[in-house]
């Protein structure tokens, strides 16, 4: 079974940068898409970026700040953040899907990390 790690969390100031990592182990999924989702104590799980074959999509609230990546030869799916704010602390989480396609909702998703903490001072 897939498992994901992230990796890269902590705290920064507000206009700081983090860049999150995520790990896959066990069987390959290079050729789907991944995903990355916040949770805010409170919140529901919000959807933040996703990575496909056809592009990279973001959220509206983090569009023009966030970048995400890959690297399928390492199985690999990195966020960087740029500028961040105060309403970017969350548990991130890295999400990985098993079939084609993308999608921005949690159930587009097979495979989830543990999450990794952000927490941004202002």
């Amino acid at each position: 079974q897939v498992q994901l790690v992230e990796s890269g969390g902590g705290l920064v100031q507000a206009g700081g940068s983090l860049r999150l990592s995520c790990a896959a182990s066990g069987r390959t999924f290079s050729s789907y898409a991944m995903g990355w989702f916040r949770q805010a104590p409170g919140k529901e799980r919000e959807f933040v970026a996703a990575i496909s074959w056809s592009g990279s999509y973001y959220a509206d609230s983090v569009k023009g700040r966030f970048t995400i990546s890959r690297d399928n030869a390492k199985n690999t799916v990195s966020l960087q953040m740029n500028s961040l704010k105060p309403e970017d602390t969350a548990v991130y989480y890295c999400a990985g899907r098993s079939r084609t396609g993308w999608g921005n909702q949690e159930y587009d998703y097979n495979y989830w990390g543990q999450g990794t903490q952000v927490t941004v001072s202002s």
